[in-house]
């Protein structure tokens, strides 16, 4: 019979409502719940499950739980840590923890770690679709910020071929057209940012960015006074203002 405390710390671990006995994959998915709706309790079940054997997937819940709360580092060295059991057991897991790793490292803006990361995550070429679009993204990103925008380039084209439908990989795409002064191309692929995604202000914002250089005021305006509407108290659209005030009047 196991000891009360024992007992109690796998009860904690297994989550609410679920039976003695429940499978790692249920224990699972109510940490994960937790994670995302009520992250300090998630980090108690997810301390709790680890001390009983819950590996990996205590630890990349433990993982969400901090960055559910925006605390990066932690959320980086707890998703770094689930990568590595998950490689030492074998689990293809590991690559999308090694891409949540390098995600949380490059909002921690550690973007030499945030590499690290990533290569680790596309190499084991485990990932597949929309996360594999998602962790090239985020290289791409990490390229962008070292300069390497050749190499930010490649990245995006691929993440274009696995994340088709998704509009932040249009949107970094006509991006860095723009900065590498491709304007054909950053207007195509701000028009399929903008049909993907028309209500976000970043879209909004890069389209006025590229009409504005490509000589389209009135489109530019349009855009500018768009991001004004979308989110009227916003980093983007004190950005508008600033562009609206350098175009010809309307």
């Amino acid at each position: 019979m196991l000891a009360p405390l024992l007992f109690l710390a796998i009860q904690a671990a297994a989550g609410p409502n679920l039976p003695a006995g429940a499978t790692p994959e249920a224990r699972y998915d109510a940490c994960v719940d937790a994670a995302t709706t009520a992250p300090e309790q998630a980090e108690k079940i997810a301390g709790q499950w680890r001390l009983v054997g819950g590996g990996f997937l205590a630890r990349q819940c433990l993982g969400m739980s901090y960055a559910t709360r925006q605390r990066w580092s932690a959320a980086a060295e707890a998703f770094e840590q689930a990568a590595r059991e998950a490689e030492v057991a074998q689990d293809a897991r590991a690559a999308n923890y090694w891409a949540q790793a390098g995600n949380a490292r490059l909002a921690d803006g550690d973007t030499i770690a945030a590499g690290a990361a990533l290569d680790a995550a596309l190499a084991s070429g485990s990932l597949t679709g929309l996360a594999r679009g998602e962790a090239q993204l985020d290289r791409a990103r990490v390229r962008v910020a070292g300069g390497d925008l050749a190499g930010a380039r490649g990245d995006i084209d691929r993440a274009l071929k696995d994340a088709p439908a998704d509009p932040l990989a249009w949107l970094l795409s006509a991006t860095l057209a723009r900065r590498t002064n491709d304007l054909t191309r950053a207007r195509a692929d701000i028009a399929e940012a903008v049909r993907r995604s028309p209500d976000d202000a970043s879209v909004q914002l890069e389209a006025g960015n590229i009409a504005g250089l490509s000589g389209d005021a009135r489109a530019a305006r349009m855009a500018f006074e768009a991001v004004q509407r979308l989110s009227p108290d916003s980093a983007q659209a004190r950005a508008a203002a600033a562009s609206l005030d350098t175009l010809p009047p309307g």
